[in-house]
């Protein structure tokens, strides 16, 4: 019958449930099995560097000390002999490796038979997350680990992404910190419970094949939703500001090229004499007339020109797709800005030249600078797959 576990969260609240695959969390316990796999991984852990010197390696004791016969004394051939003080010692230590073959399916079913065994005694746990902030709290990840019961050590299983908990938890002395992938039998035998965080069971079920995402049913309760709720109206509240920020750094950008078109053409009708005689007259006349009229009519037209470029967006209105007009474009099915239309969800890197899909586990830091509809349309634009050769 499958084992159900209760999902909390970081305050102690019913998240959900989760069902354990059978063959991991309800195998047969084999004690002998775990006694030999534990043995065999305290062993490996061992140096084997300890080292004595005998005879023939400790230095000196290359003279007879006293002849053989007529001293009264027993017969000796060397100061450095074992009976002797500073001499080498017989049958002592030497380095070599303690390691034992433990072949992997013994291991694996050490481990199964391990965690059977904490299910079975109801002390595995399975926490959504053990923070809520985005800065790390010891003290917050303490009060996590707390809602599972005051044991003398923990073993929190984590994802490796889960940075924070991780900076959280290490310096405490009884919660030990593991990565999923490094779980193993002698870690599990050694602390008195086990906290899983969803993320990182449901890693250890991928890696075993064993995963089907039914298992897992998280409940989004009353207050849950309500944040839910709030992010999303924040999302669309920040989508429609930035629209109108688009449309308002337009009519500001065509009234400022309207402006500065006019003042161009103000000042060539300007500069130009109306007749040629007058200029050659007012030349002689006065030499510095036409430079004045060159100048004066310039002033006017900035006095009355400058109001317009002052128009400029509020410091909360600026503008969201500022595209250089120096940026290369990357044909159908591209698009630059941070708001993409609907569809536009593979994100382009131009250092890298490279593109990640929604698949990828480095999709969330990275930060688009082009967004395509389609791998087809990035390949297509000389971009490459960022998860290429590694699936």
């Amino acid at each position: 019958m499958p084992v159900s576990l209760d999902v909390l969260t970081a305050t102690g609240a019913k998240a959900g449930r989760v069902t354990l695959p059978e063959a991991i969390f309800e195998a047969p316990i084999n004690l002998p099995l775990i006694h030999q796999v534990v043995v065999a991984q305290l062993a490996a852990a061992r140096q084997g560097t300890h080292a004595t010197k005998t005879r023939a390696e400790v230095s000196g004791g290359g003279r007879k000390p006293w002849r053989q016969k007529g001293t009264g004394r027993a017969r000796q051939g060397s100061r450095r002999a074992p009976q002797w003080v500073g001499g080498g010692t017989v049958h002592g230590p030497q380095p070599r490796s303690y390691a034992q073959r433990t072949p992997k399916k013994m291991v694996a079913a050490a481990l199964r038979s391990v965690l059977s065994d904490r299910v079975a005694d109801g002390r595995l746990f399975v926490l959504t997350s053990l923070l809520d902030g985005d800065v790390p709290s010891t003290k917050q990840a303490l009060t996590a680990l707390g809602v599972v019961g005051d044991y003398r050590s923990a073993l929190v299983v984590l994802h490796r992404d889960e940075d924070l908990v991780w900076l959280s938890l290490r310096n405490v002395p009884y919660a030990h910190a593991i990565a999923v992938d490094q779980l193993n039998v002698y870690d599990v035998v050694n602390n008195q419970v086990i906290v899983f965080t969803t993320a990182a069971l449901v890693e250890y079920l991928e890696r075993l094949g064993v995963y089907d995402p039914e298992l897992i049913e998280i409940e989004i309760e009353a207050e849950l939703v309500d944040e839910i709720e709030a992010e999303l109206v924040d999302e669309l509240e920040a989508e429609v500001e930035a629209e109108l920020v688009d449309e308002l750094v337009d009519e500001v950008e065509a009234e400022l090229e309207a402006a500065a078109e006019d003042d161009e053409a103000k000042t060539e009708t300007k500069s130009k004499p109306k007749d040629k005689d007058k200029a050659k007259s007012k030349d002689k006349v006065k030499d510095d007339e036409p430079k004045a009229k060159v100048v004066e009519p310039a002033e006017p037209a900035a006095k009355k020109t400058a109001p317009k470029p002052l128009k400029a967006p509020k410091a909360d209105e600026v503008p969201a797709d500022d595209v250089p007009a120096d940026k290369p474009d990357y044909g159908e099915g591209s698009y630059r800005g941070t708001n993409p239309p609907e569809g536009y969800d593979i994100k382009g890197n131009e250092d890298s030249m490279k593109f990640h899909t929604p698949d990828s586990p480095w999709y969330k830091r990275t930060v688009a600078e082009i967004w395509f509809n389609s791998p087809q349309a990035a390949l297509d634009a000389g971009f490459a797959d960022v998860m290429e050769g590694k699936k």
